[in-house]
């Protein structure tokens, strides 16, 4: 992998922007699983472009005395139980998630990592309350500051809808493959990493334009 001389330690205030999608089992972070976590690790190319370079991902156990909403496992389709899921406690999953995003802040001089996310308070939420249970002293995330692509995909494509965010901005969407938390984490950080990359490329057209102007 190569990353470039200047790395994104100096570009977001010194944040690894990591794209967090979780699906769970309700919506109460203190009664509701997480069902399934993934996480996507986005870095800059030889050109300074934001790309993808790693997914980490894992099928989560329900925490003892969770309460499962059938609702919510309608709509997301997860069997929590289901023995092909090969589902680990949530603290494992956490430990497996976190070192890979540890490693990657520290080789992007970044002081810690940044959760992106589509409506983000709902996945931070999450996160916190099952860094808590498990007592894991070390999150490499900022506990309450967040990317909201949401936000950006309503500035940038008039969008606020993930699935119609992706349509805007011409991204592939399968509907089938939605409310997967891979999938789901994958095209947020596609998303993130066009409206970063464009953002550059109008920052660069106006340093020349001014160039231009002075000549």
């Amino acid at each position: 992998m190569e990353i470039k001389h200047n790395p994104l330690g100096q570009r977001f205030r010194g944040y690894l922007p990591v794209i967090i999608d979780i699906e769970t089992a309700g919506f109460n972070a203190k009664k509701n699983p997480l069902l399934e976590i993934a996480a996507v690790i986005v870095e800059p190319d030889t050109q300074g472009l934001l790309q993808i370079t790693e997914t980490h991902a894992s099928n989560i156990i329900p925490f003892k005395d969770s309460e499962l909403d059938d609702a919510a496992l309608k709509f997301t389709g997860i069997d929590p139980y289901h023995p092909f899921r090969m589902a680990i406690d949530e603290k494992a999953a956490l430990a497996k998630l976190f070192k890979p995003i540890k490693e990657a802040v520290k080789r992007n001089a970044c002081s810690r990592a940044i959760l992106v996310g589509h409506n983000p308070a709902f996945d931070i939420n999450f996160l916190n309350a099952a860094i808590e249970r498990t007592n894991i002293k070390r999150s490499p995330f900022h506990p309450f500051s967040s990317f909201d692509t949401a936000t950006l995909g309503g500035l940038v494509y008039r969008q606020t809808v993930l699935a119609k965010i992706a349509k805007a901005a011409k991204l592939e969407w399968d509907s089938d493959k939605a409310h997967s938390a891979i999938y789901d984490a994958e095209q947020t950080a596609k998303l993130f990493c066009m409206i970063v990359n464009r953002w550059k490329a109008l920052e660069e057209l106006e340093d020349k334009l001014q160039t231009e102007d002075k000549d």
